[in-house]
């Protein structure tokens, strides 16, 4: 016997070992009728699977977030028979079909069709039909020489490849069935097929077997789904807004930034007026960094074999890094992080308890190999630039250090415009190093700072890498999206490797306590956020063009040059618009340039020293002299707003 603690009734039962969720249920004489699947000890399960063990059981219905987890793996499920019905069962061979963050997709093989996006209408009207056939969805298990001819009689490659790879010897090999269609599977899903919401398949593209490149290519079907229409039509509508505002689109109508596939993939070249954006941000960072006591370094892009052996990276890291390079004998690597140099300048001379807490931060440039399929415009590269620090301290600071770098995090990313935030916090897993005094420190100062704030949080249990628990916070975008920014990590392991260590009170060694944080996390990424955030048009302190000065007449060209110094002596980033063209399209083509102010100049502003102010922002045109347009714009510079 088992015992459940069943949570909505606070009450444990007693049960037979191998009880599904569906005769629990039906004990309780129908009392949770809209009961789909349950929680049991953090593990989302569905009504089929059989319990094995004594624990904790939540009950999840549709109001659950939790129970979308359920519906999109049965739709994954469910889009794969339909394209067996479509394209015949032996033409049809089956990958992967996992959920999303929104949705799910199906990695498959269909021998002599490639699909298109057209292709996706007939496929989801298929869908439709098998829902409102409303299949009764069983799961059981076969012995693993029998589940192998199973899908051997299929010709299911992938799915006997899963079974000798993928599942261990003693495992449990569990299928689901739905009418005629059977997949291996782990579950979770629906009682039914009736029984789910509302979807939409929204693109397809390739990809390989396994993410190898030596592997078949597959074609990858992506859908979205939610519960309700309501939810599914205002997902799709931010996912075109999200369109019109993507950093890549963005970044070439306003000749930002550039990835030249000459050059390389994931590597970032960027223009005149996108080195404008990255010179105001990272001259700001900068600023801000000196005024909270810390210290400005800079670290070579490469490093010896002996310093990432001793890091760790070469043992736990090397298929992020670049290759081997063998120089005068020695090997070298281009540096996938900043921090084993940090630690070397904090090892360069005998440190002192009084000289605690030192802060070194960089904006370092690092290398990491990702997959030509998971490059993404500025989002995901290969060479980016880390807004990173590493604060080395006693461990009666580390409750205020923790405090003020999270604070610091939240005032920076509130001062670009973000103000909504999700903050987690990831504990101790079960593999771990460092001693438990140093953990429990460490986690009981993240925990106090996130308090200290008053945001709610979300505790991620045993989440913290190996090595110390972290916070990450993550923002809120213009259209509603959450965007991973500034973490906060312990590292147990660094000081441990490199034996760092200060000399005490009591003129013995010490280990400090060492925490890695970034608050952009990258200065590419953050860009693309902030781009896709604005839709490109960027707060006036920004702005790689602030003004834009059109003379209506080339009798008025003169005073816009002379307009034009005065701006430039203070500091304002300005051009002047001498084409031949109507003013009309002069003032249509500053707005595509996303230029937050035109001052247009005719015989009425000559004769007063004054501009006509355009206001892109506003949409206004109000007259104003020269000097109190300088007050203005200085000011919108100054106080970055």
């Amino acid at each position: 016997m088992i015992e459940i603690f069943i949570e909505d009734l606070n009450q444990k039962f007693n049960y037979k070992e191998g009880i599904t969720l569906k005769e629990i249920l039906q004990n309780l004489n129908g009392k949770f009728k809209d009961v789909i699947g349950g929680k049991f000890e953090g593990e989302i399960i569905d009504v089929h699977t059989p319990i094995k063990k004594s624990g904790s059981l939540k009950l999840l219905t549709k109001k659950d977030p939790e129970s979308l987890e359920i519906l999109r793996h049965s739709l994954a499920h469910i889009m794969a028979q339909a394209l067996k019905e479509i394209y015949g069962d032996e033409n049809v061979h089956l990958g992967i079909g996992p959920t999303t963050e929104n949705g799910f997709y199906y990695d498959v093989e269909i021998e002599g069709v490639r699909l298109t996006d057209e292709d996706l209408p007939k496929i989801e009207e298929k869908m439709k039909e098998i829902i409102k056939k409303g299949y009764q969805i069983e799961r059981y298990e076969l012995p693993r020489e029998e589940a192998v001819k199973f899908f051997e009689e299929k010709k299911e490659i992938y799915k006997i490849d899963i079974i000798k790879h993928n599942i261990p010897e003693g495992e449990p090999i569990s299928l689901y069935k739905q009418g005629d269609f059977v997949d291996l599977c782990r579950g979770p899903h629906l009682p039914s097929t009736d029984k789910a919401g509302a979807f939409k398949l929204i693109s397809v593209s390739g990809a390989y077997w396994r993410g190898k490149e030596t592997n078949p290519m597959l074609q990858r079907i992506y859908g979205v789904a939610f519960w309700s229409d309501k939810e599914l039509k205002d997902y799709l509508n931010m996912l075109e807004e999200a369109k019109k505002r993507d950093h890549r689109k963005i970044g070439k109508e306003l000749e930002l930034f550039m990835i030249d596939e000459e050059v390389g993939g994931g590597l970032a070249i960027w223009l005149p007026k996108g080195a404008i954006i990255r010179k105001e941000i990272e001259d700001a960072w900068k600023e801000e960094h000196l005024k909270r006591g810390y210290q400005l370094v800079y670290t070579p892009h490469v490093g010896k074999e002996h310093l990432w052996q001793t890091s760790g990276h070469l043992s736990f890291y090397q298929e992020n890094m670049y290759p081997r390079m063998q120089i005068e004998e020695e090997g070298y690597y281009v540096k996938p992080m900043n921090c084993p140099f940090h630690v070397e300048i904090y090892k360069s001379k005998q440190r002192s308890y009084k000289e605690l807490p030192i802060r070194l931060a960089e904006l370092g440039t690092v290398y990491r190999y990702e997959r030509s399929g998971a490059l993404h415009g500025l989002m995901r590269v290969r060479g980016f630039t880390q807004d990173d620090a590493h604060i080395i301290c006693r461990e009666d600071q580390v409750e205020d250090e923790i405090r003020d770098v999270l604070n610091f995090a939240l005032d920076t990313l509130k001062s670009y415009g973000f103000d909504e935030f999700e903050i987690y916090l990831s504990t101790r897993p079960e593999k771990s190093v460092g001693d438990d005094r140093m953990w429990e420190v460490a986690t009981q100062s993240l925990r106090k700072a996130i308090e200290s704030t008053g945001i709610d949080y979300k505790i991620d249990e045993g989440g913290g890498a190996f090595y110390g628990p972290k916070i990450d916070v993550k923002i809120k975008d213009a259209i509603g999206r959450m965007w991973q920014c500034s973490t906060i990590q312990f590292d147990f392991n660094l000081p441990q490797r490199f034996d760092m260590y200060y000399i005490g009170e009591d003129n013995q060694r010490h280990r400090p306590y060492m925490i890695h944080r970034a608050i952009f996390g990258s200065i590419e990424r953050f860009i693309g956020v902030l781009l896709e955030h604005y839709a490109g048009f960027l707060p006036v302190w920004l702005s790689p063009v602030q003004v834009k000065i059109i003379p209506i007449a080339d009798k008025h060209l003169d005073f816009a040059n002379k307009v034009k110094d005065i701006l430039l002596q203070n500091k304002v980033r300005v051009e002047v618009d001498d084409r031949s063209e109507r003013m009309n399209k002069k003032i249509r083509d500053a707005e595509l340039q996303k230029i937050p102010f035109m001052l247009v100049i005719g015989d009425k502003e000559v004769e007063n020293n004054s501009v006509a102010v355009r206001e892109k922002a506003s949409g206004k045109t109000e007259s104003m002299t020269v000097d109190n347009f300088v007050k203005k714009i200085t000011s919108l510079i100054k106080e970055k707003k």
